[in-house]
């Protein structure tokens, strides 16, 4: 499958609107599009999927490694993959852009924002693509979309200052309902918020997709490739609603080849299934803690989790898992009391950062002495109790007391830190419960 990867010269500058636009764009032309998302996040991919129809790949580095991510590309299906990027360009050290389209060999399309500049945008996008050569990095900068361009005189003059080695791909109009609401942890998710389909057709037209589709190139395989993993006589239950929304698409799949995976909701106060473990992936049990609260379902899981049912939660889940939440309002709210800790929403982040566990004990996922990357972007923080036990230490990150990560009581175990299925540690989960 042939792709590029569509990065941006900031944060802030429209990358997710520019992917969006082309996705319709391309699929406007006749091609099927995979969608994916260079970087850890979860709610950029909600969009992807509102639009594209199918779940979005995560490319990120540093938690599926260089033939992790090739294998998770691979994964892929559809003509075209189009790789959303994180921040600028060439930010962050973890995962950037540019090492995840230098580890998939494809060409960057830069998003550039033109809502005030010419000939500048064609300077800025010239910068990007002598930066590489700079540094002795392989990124090819293939050309620009411009955002928030203008047709006419406006568009024209981008096309005659760009260099003949820099494609002008088209350009994404200025348009208000091309806006997507957000709050903390980013905008709001693809569900809720989805980009009206006439407003991205109208953008769609200012696309050059076939020369979108013509720039794009295949990876090259993994040194290693998918590999196949031993079935478990396991049913897997996993919270699944608007406040356990946050799990990487990977995830299911190794759950779903290995075991038998089940689907229930705590907001709707959905029983919890019959089952070997749960896993409460993370989300926004913050705006629904009343909800939460209300229905038997979390306290039916603190029960069946004091009887020895192995609760896996991340950040989200760790919070639901806890003994109290308190929002940023100030309202208390109980939760399923498995993990002793209480739990606090602020207004800034508490922690934001890829992140990197040593376990101290063997756990859910990682046996003693082994580590495992992942990524923590929250607003809470957790007051612990003092006999409170950790399953690890941080190597990297801030997890839940700056030196820790891992609450572990009875089976279960909740964490800050989100894993992809590519550090292993979902593997472990399953094969905790075989034989």
């Amino acid at each position: 499958m042939n792709g590029f990867v569509l990065g941006g010269v900031s944060s802030g500058v429209g990358k997710t609107v520019a992917t969006l636009s082309i996705i319709q764009a391309l699929e406007d032309a006749g091609y099927s599009v995979q969608p994916a998302k260079a970087g850890p996040d979860f709610i950029d991919p909600s969009h992807h999927e509102a639009i594209a129809g199918r779940p979005s790949r995560t490319l990120d580095l540093w938690l599926c490694g260089e033939d992790g991510l090739r294998r998770n590309y691979q994964r892929g299906e559809g003509d075209i993959c189009v790789v959303e990027g994180v921040m600028g360009l060439y930010d962050g050290d973890g995962s950037s852009t540019a090492m995840v389209a230098e580890a998939l060999d494809v060409p960057v399309v830069l998003v550039v924002d033109a809502k005030a500049g010419m000939e500048s945008v064609a300077a800025t996008a010239l910068g990007f693509q002598q930066y590489a050569e700079t540094i002795g990095r392989d990124i090819k900068v293939a050309g620009i979309v411009a955002q928030r361009a203008h047709g006419g005189r406006h568009e024209q003059g981008i096309r005659d200052a760009l260099p003949d080695d820099l494609e002008f791909f088209g350009r994404i109009p200025p348009n208000p309902d091309l806006e997507i609401p957000d709050r903390h942890l980013g905008l709001e998710m693809g569900k809720e918020a989805a980009l009206p389909r006439e407003a991205l057709r109208e953008a769609a037209e200012s696309l050059e997709a076939e020369r979108l589709a013509a720039v794009a190139s295949e990876p090259p395989a993994p040194d290693e490739p998918v590999r196949a993993c031993e079935p478990v006589d396991t049913t897997i239950a996993v919270a699944d609603d608007a406040a356990f929304c946050f799990r990487y698409p990977a995830t299911l799949e190794r759950f779903r080849e290995r075991a038998e995976l089940v689907t229930f909701s705590p907001v709707a106060g959905d029983p919890v299934p019959d089952c070997d473990g749960v896993y409460l992936p993370g989300g926004y049990p913050e705006l629904h803690a009343a909800e939460l609260e209300s229905t038997d379902t979390l306290s039916e899981l603190g029960r069946r989790a004091s009887e020895g049912l192995p609760v896996l939660g991340e950040c989200g889940g760790l919070m639901a898992m806890s003994q109290s939440l308190t929002t940023a309002e100030g309202d208390r709210h109980e939760m399923a009391g498995i993990l002793p800790a209480d739990v606090t929403m602020h207004d800034r982040y508490q922690a934001l950062d890829h992140v990197e566990l040593e376990a101290t004990e063997g756990t859910l996922t990682a046996n003693a002495g082994e580590t495992i990357r992942g990524h923590e972007f929250h607003y809470s923080s957790a007051d612990v109790d003092g006999d409170a036990r950790f399953a690890f230490e941080t190597v990297r990150g801030d997890g839940i007391d700056g030196d820790h990560d891992g609450l572990t009581e009875y089976e279960s175990l909740g964490t800050y830190v989100h894993v992809h299925a590519e550090s292993g540690a979902f593997d472990r989960f399953l094969e905790a419960f075989d034989g």
